[in-house]
């Protein structure tokens, strides 16, 4: 198991302070967040099978566009080519999720909401 870093621990030990998280969109750095973020989530469950993060725990289905599934498959298969654990294009779209909600402000909820509503 990889020992997880104290980002903190190191911050103090350069002489610097930690200001938050920097956030990636797209693109090539994006790309190497997303697979970092799966290597530092990812854990193999005790009774084996497939990596995942051990926080999700509600399953819910979520309907795609067949453009978008084959997007996620491509997504997927540039981070195993990275070496990266096995994982499949819904663990992805649950990443990315994720980061997006982070992200999203209450003024740019509001303006989903308004432009949602506006269909």
């Amino acid at each position: 198991m990889k020992a997880r870093l104290d980002m903190e621990k190191i911050a103090k030990g350069l002489g610097a302070v930690r200001r938050g998280k920097v956030s990636v969109s797209a693109g090539h750095f994006g790309a190497l967040q997303l697979l970092a973020d799966v290597g530092a989530r990812f854990r193999t469950p005790a009774g084996g099978g497939r990596p995942t993060d051990p926080r999700w725990t509600e399953r819910r289905l979520v309907p795609l566009a067949p453009g978008t599934l084959e997007r996620l498959e491509e997504i997927t298969a540039k981070i195993r080519s990275h070496g990266a654990v096995n994982l499949e294009p819904m663990q992805v779209a649950a990443l990315l999720l994720e980061r997006t909600t982070e992200q999203l402000s209450g003024d740019e909820a509001e303006e989903l909401m308004e432009a949602l509503s506006r269909r």
